[in-house]
This record gives structure tokens, sequence and C-alpha cells, in this order.
């Protein structure tokens, strides 16, 4: 294993799973450490696992036209990296797993290890081929807390949590925007000659030509990447489809179609508004955030930290980092990020960065940038008192040093917290 790998939060999920499940899938998008913790799994554990990538052609020819012989080729337990360009492989993996279920045999689990970076394409044949046997692992890349290395659980609002992260390493602004700039890949935590421009060319690139190219019908890469574009731009933004059409020079439906590739890809996230009958004129608009910071500030055109911090960008850049490093942090503790996390915005105005809704308290968070932002930052938190669920504690994620109060409820949460 790599000397320089980077211990990841799912280690632990993988391992718990690996028992009880015959099938793991592991989703996220491209160079996010996916084959990686699989093969950390497999030194660590010391089992004589096999490995095939179906990025290789030979490979994937056998899969696709005869997947009874490849999987027997291999047995298991097997690592299968890329499973998406051979979905005709999952019906066989059911019948394998079936035939070992019948014959109450111990190594039912832990056969298969599955990675997969198209979910758009794969999730309809894995819901119908293997329900029940397979256990499905969100990835994205690096949190603060592995950057960090510590066991940081998901994040809450609260005094208590905040008071024990708050001493977590403190990235001044120039740092924070230096971190926002190279973004979450691995392998620019690995590799410190890198460049970024280079490495982020090579990933976009690698991603029109495997990902969407085969995938979907697309005549224009080149608006394609301009469509990526336009949304890298409007992340943090509310989504308004006519906008972003007229922009790229595309029809609504295609819009919505290749932001859903983009979605079911793990590029972007999708914060959905908050709901509640008792309050009315609620926005129902979601808002978007690219997944990784630094994918999106090289499609927004951005090149430089400095300027970075400066330009009209650096609001939304900084909320999508803070918002994502939070999605990231209830994915790693194997939560599924869209039953707790929203946003409320009303027709009136009032708008609640990001509300946590845990065991029907609702955390309201406000995002700011500043070192000293006003208070009054809260006062729109009193709209949560027309709903039925209990208030907890919130506060204004921003850049100072310490957390400190604000009311006996509320409180300045330094950045590094999350």
């Amino acid at each position: 294993m790599d000397k320089n790998y980077i211990s990841r939060l799912l280690e632990s999920s993988i391992e718990k799973n690996s028992k009880s499940f015959p099938v793991l899938l592991i989703c996220g998008p491209r160079q996010v450490g996916k084959t990686t913790v699989l093969n950390k799994f497999r030194e660590k554990n010391k089992k004589n696992i096999s490995y095939v990538t179906l990025d290789n052609p030979i490979e994937r020819k056998l899969a696709k036209t005869d997947p009874a012989m490849f999987l027997e080729k291999y047995g298991t337990p097997l690592i299968i990296d890329e499973i998406q360009y051979a979905t005709e492989l999952l019906p066989y993996i059911k019948i394998k797993v079936d035939t070992q279920i019948m014959k109450k045999d111990e190594n039912s689990s832990g056969m298969y290890f599955l990675t997969g970076s198209q979910m758009f394409v794969m999730m309809k044949n894995v819901s119908e081929s293997l329900a029940g046997r397979v256990c499905i692992i969100d990835m994205y890349g690096l949190s603060n807390a592995e950057l960090f290395q510590n066991k940081q659980d998901y994040f809450l609002p609260t005094f208590k949590k905040c008071k024990l992260t708050e001493k977590n390493p403190r990235l001044d602004i120039n740092q924070l925007f230096e971190r926002i700039l190279k973004g979450s890949f691995p392998k620019l935590y690995q590799d410190s000659n890198i460049s970024l421009e280079k490495f982020y060319n090579s990933y976009v690139g690698t991603y029109l030509e495997r990902d969407i190219r085969d995938m979907v019908t697309i005549k224009d890469e080149t608006k394609f990447l301009t469509f990526m574009s336009s949304i890298a731009a409007r992340t943090g933004q509310e989504l308004v489809f006519d906008d972003i059409a007229k922009e790229v020079e595309i029809d609504i439906k295609t819009a919505q179609s290749w932001l859903s590739i983009l979605k079911t890809s793990g590029l972007v996230f999708l914060l959905q508004p908050y709901h509640n009958n008792l309050i009315k004129r609620i926005v129902k608009r979601p808002k978007l955030y690219f997944t990784d910071t630094g994918l999106a500030c090289y499609l927004a055109g951005y090149s430089d930290s400095v300027a970075l911090e400066k330009s009209a960008y650096n609001g939304a850049i900084f909320e999508t980092y803070v918002v994502t490093e939070i999605m990231k942090s209830y994915v790693n503790a194997n939560k599924d990020p869209r039953l707790y996390l929203n946003y409320y915005r009303d027709t009136r105005g009032k708008e609640i960065d990001l509300l946590i809704n845990m065991n029907n308290t609702i955390y309201p968070i406000e995002i700011k940038k500043s070192a000293n932002p006003s208070n009054t930052a809260i006062n729109n938190f009193n709209v949560l008192s027309k709903t039925s669920f209990e208030q907890g504690e919130g506060g204004i994620i921003c850049m100072v040093d310490k957390v400190i109060p604000i009311t006996e409820k509320y409180h300045y949460i330094p950045v590094q917290c999350i």
C-alpha cells in the first residue's frame, strides 16, 4: 500500500458490512479513492481477494459477452472495478450469491466488492439484480476529518460538539482558500508536485471520454463542458433550469437530463428545501453544490487562491465548502445526508443556509466568510417556531478562532469544526 495513503473513515463501514452482506458496492466520482480503500481493506485483512478492472478492454469484453465465464475465471472473493462498464455481470453475481446462501455457506458474506463511478447507469440494474444482497456505500473526496486524521463524527452545531472540534488545525483565510482551490481528491495530497491545472484538465477529459461518451448520446462534448462550467458557476445557488438552458443554448429538458448525469455521477449534490405545511410561501427549488470545490473552481475559471478569495465567487464557494464538508461527515458516518440536510427560503426573502434535522430536532446554520459576522444573521431562525419540531442549537459558521456564544442557544462556530 502506498506509504502516502490517507486513512478513510469509511474503512470501518467496509469492514463491518463485509461480514453481513455478500456484495459491497462503493460508489462515487472518479479518483476519490474507491479502489485504494478496498486494497487497504484487502491488505489489512490479509485476504486472498482477486482484483480486476473493467477499464481493461479485454476484461470488459469477456465480462459483457460471457459473464458466467468471467466470474468463474476469478472466483471469490473478488474486487471488480468500474462495474458500470459490464452490468451484464449483475444477474450472474446474484446467481453466485444465491447458490452460496442456499448452501448455508459461511463464506456467503464478502463475496464481491464492486466499485462504480456512473450511478445513473448502474443503480437501476443493481436494485433489480441484487436487492437485499448488496450494501451500497457512497464515497467522496477527502474530508476535513480525514485530512486531520481524527475520528470526527457527523456534524451537529451544538456547543458541546463544536468545543470538541475547535482544536482542529485552523486555517487562516489564505490557507482556507488554497484548500478550497485544491479540492479534495486524494492524489493532490499524496503528490505535492502535481499541477492543479493539469490534474483537473485530465480529470474532466477522462470524465467526458469514459463516462459521458459511452453512456449518453451527446453530440457536442464542448457544449456539455460549457454546461458543466455553467453549473460550477452556480454552485451554492438555487437551481433554475431556465437560466442554465438559456446560457448554454440548450432546451430545458436537455439541461435537466445533463444535470441528472452530474448528480448521479456524484459531482453535484442537491440540497432540498425544507417543507412544512404550517409555513406558507416556501421556495421549492433545491440548491446545487459541486461536491468538490477544486473541480468547481477549475470549471469556473479560477486558478489562483488569492484571486478566488477576492472574487464575487468567494461567498458561494465558501458556502459550497462548508455544506459539502458537512454532507461528507454524514456520508462517512454511514448516514444518507438527504434525510438530514435541508435549507430554508420563502417568498418574503427569509433564508437559512442549512437546516439539520436529527431526531425530530432542527438545528439551524448560517454560513458567513467573515471573521466578524453580525449576530443579526440568526434573526431568521425565528421562522422555525412555526414548525412542529423541537428547536435545537445552531449558529453561524464563519472564520472566528473559537466557539463564541451569541445567545443561550446560538453561537459563532469556527469553520475548522466541520
